[in-house]
């Protein structure tokens, strides 16, 4: 199934191309179900559509939100977006990818309460409603770059990782250190409800430290090799970051339920199994992340974007060429979702990565709900692309198909040049000085490198 750039002038045609690679792709009629109300705890949610995290990479050097920052979210909650799930926010700052990488801490907490409130005015005007804002707390651990120099941090040493960014034993963490990070999520949550967020997520995704750790099978000690160890760090943070919530604040997680590796080296396979799918544990973590620990929202997703990013966002142009259809891609994650879903009733559940199906992604999002396999959809790389899709959706039926995301790769580029990222392809006056600047400066890759 070799891949193919897309090229789908109707949606029969692109259902017709899955259907021959084997593949279900739900796409419903209209995307009239995207603007339904939906409740998940104790929140109504006024749509089905929310913004993906993806990083700006435009922070001040102290982590707080730049200019850009506040432009960028701004537009969003004008967009008409239901939920604003924000990017990857450090909350140590020897866990932030890089010296652009945003940074809550007591320090920055008062810039970050301004742009809530920004966030929240641009929302108000243009829709005449609230957004949804959830904080995504993270720590960057194997790709840690503080000062944009790298300092790993690992829970274990992964082959198929060392091959794209080095790393020895002296940069795997310690167990207290693990430990201590326990309750600094637990701060970060106390940071976030003060600086006027709806939300924290717990993030354990796309290769960051505590999505690791759910594949340390081989580490020894309290954070690794059963599977309630594996996932301590995650359900510990979330426990202290629980002391938190309130009727106005609560907790969640983004999860990533398979990684594209073989065991013992990646989540959601099993011994034997090779590449293949195995969601028993993601399953069985999702669960108790609903019954143990009292979520009743969560984000599903899967891969590595410095890795395997074929399988976190399929597309058409990137840093490789990968040895499966996108649409190959798509049908992996949104069945992986749904089986997840359909596994623990209850669970509010918001998928990932439609961008690739451009100008039928809305009534892709539309299918998968009423399918059932997740109840919303989070738009990434759209949403630089036209930060107003939901608008457009919600006011027109459909997604505006001249301001869709062309998956380029671009924005990538500007994410890991450390440069204010944005669409260079619908704002060429805002981002295309950022790209050409990374172009000149960009220096020559080992062949096999996907950073």
């Amino acid at each position: 199934m070799p891949h193919e750039v897309f090229h789908y002038p109707t949606k029969e045609s692109l259902i017709k191309r899955a259907q021959e690679l084997g593949v279900h792709i739900p796409i419903a009629a209209d995307a009239a179900v995207l603007g339904r109300p939906l409740t998940t705890g104790c929140v109504t949610l006024k749509n089905r559509m929310g913004t993906a995290p993806m990083e700006g990479a435009d922070s001040l050097p102290n982590g707080a939100p730049s200019a850009y920052t506040v432009r960028r979210y701004a537009r969003q909650a004008a967009g008409g977006s239901a939920v604003i799930w924000f990017e990857a926010i450090s909350i140590v700052p020897e866990g932030r990818s890089s010296q652009t990488q945003l940074l809550l801490t007591e320090d920055t907490l008062e810039p970050w309460k301004k742009l809530v409130e920004e966030v929240r005015r641009a929302a108000a005007e243009s829709t005449g409603q609230d957004v949804y804002l959830i904080m995504q707390a993270n720590h960057s651990g194997r790709y840690s770059n503080p000062g944009n120099r790298p300092a790993p941090v690992i829970a274990y040493r992964n082959p198929y990782l060392e091959q794209y960014r080095a790393a020895d034993d002296s940069c795997i963490i310690a167990d207290d250190e693990l430990k201590k990070l326990e309750e600094t999520f637990g701060n970060a949550a106390y940071l976030a409800k003060k600086a006027g967020f709806d939300a924290i997520d717990i993030k354990s995704c796309h290769g960051y430290l505590l999505a690791e750790l759910l594949s340390a099978y081989l580490r020894p000690g309290p954070y690794g090799g059963s599977f309630e160890n594996r996932t301590r760090l995650l359900r510990n943070g979330i426990a202290a970051a629980k002391a938190y919530e309130s009727a106005s604040f609560q907790v969640t997680a983004r999860l990533g339920i398979y990684d594209g590796y073989p065991y013992p080296y990646g989540f959601g396979v099993s011994e034997g199994s090779g590449e293949k799918v195995d969601l028993a544990e993601p399953i069985n973590l999702v669960r108790e992340l609903k019954e143990r620990s009292g979520l009743s929202m969560i984000g599903l997703t899967m891969g590595n974007p410095y890795a395997t990013t074929h399988i976190t966002r399929p597309f058409d142009h990137g840093k490789y060429v990968p040895d499966e259809h996108p649409l190959v891609g798509i049908g992996r994650m949104i069945q992986g979702i749904g089986e997840v879903k359909r596994k623990v009733p209850g669970m509010t559940v918001f998928a990932s990565a439609p961008s690739y199906l451009r100008q039928y992604a809305d009534l892709y999002a539309a299918g998968a709900i009423e399918e059932g396999d997740c109840d919303g959809m989070l738009f990434g790389r759209m949403a630089f692309a036209n930060p107003f899709f939901a608008k457009n959706v919600l006011e027109a039926g459909r997604i505006d198909p001249k301001k869709v995301c062309v998956t380029c790769g671009s924005c990538g580029d500007l994410i890991r040049a450390h440069l204010p990222t944005g669409c260079v392809i619908r704002e060429p006056e805002v981002f295309r000085p950022f790209y050409l600047e990374y172009k000149k400066s960009a220096k020559e890759q080992p062949p096999n490198f996907r950073g």
